[in-house]
């Protein structure tokens, strides 16, 4: 899992061959503690076929505002640089995440 600042988002995500997942993330964000594990988690069982990313928008709110990132946690799969879909806040669950991967693989 690669953690990602405002000065690393655009190449590894916007710039990258193939598709990225990010999860976005902030700080005291429970929901977002929470589901990290199972990030994590699918990132270790398919990491070689998807790039799994983390950013804490605490640190790059401006980043997160323009990818129009409007709640936490939000996870996002980008392709060819475009976000192609995307699970905010309750709709970011475990088995929601897991789904939306295995779309991708």
């Amino acid at each position: 899992m690669l953690e990602l600042d405002k000065t690393t988002f655009e190449p590894e995500v916007l710039q990258a061959e193939g598709t990225v997942l990010v999860d976005f993330y902030g700080d005291g964000c429970v929901p977002c503690q929470a589901l990290m594990p199972h990030v994590h988690a699918l990132a270790d069982e398919h990491g070689d076929k998807i790039k799994f990313c983390a950013i804490n928008t605490s640190k790059a709110r401006r980043c997160a505002i323009g990818q129009k990132v409007l709640g936490l946690p939000t996870v996002a799969i980008y392709k060819g640089g475009e976000k192609v879909e995307e699970l905010v806040k309750e709709d970011a669950t475990p088995e929601a995440v897991k789904a939306m991967v295995e779309k991708y693989l």
